[in-house]
């Protein structure tokens, strides 16, 4: 068993799309449209073009629980995912230079550096990176 696509819940799925492709640097993978203007919109890491997809999936809207969970996690600053980086602080410096807010920077703990982003789509997401 392995691993092949991850769901985060999105606002707006072009917002997202944009966001994450010309801010974060991924690439998209998959764009299929669905019913109701929703989209089956894949991204992967450039890195890793036939690794992991990140599915930027529509918040729904009509599905209470979901709006309820996502938002309590962003008001409580807890990020819904994370991704590696080799250079954290490299990499915040690119970031910060594309208007992208922090709510951490860059701060050590234990044998990792994290930092927590705004996706402006809903949610927080940690950046990490292992200093062992």
């Amino acid at each position: 068993m392995k691993v092949k696509v991850i769901g985060i819940p999105v606002q707006d799925q072009e917002k997202a799309l944009q966001f994450y492709t010309k801010k974060l640097g991924f690439i998209k993978k998959h764009d299929v449209p669905l019913c109701e203007n929703n989209r089956w919109l894949t991204i992967v890491s450039k890195e890793e073009p036939d690794g992991v997809e990140v599915l930027l999936e529509p918040s729904p809207n009509h599905f209470e629980p979901s709006k309820t969970y996502q938002k309590a996690l962003f008001e409580a600053g807890i990020p819904y995912t994370q991704f590696n980086v080799d250079n954290l602080q490299e990499e915040y410096e690119r970031l910060i230079q594309l208007d992208v807010e922090f709510s951490m920077k860059p701060t050590e703990m234990g044998n990792v550096k994290i930092a927590i982003l705004d996706d402006t789509c809903g949610n927080k997401i940690q950046l990490i990176e292992i200093i062992s």
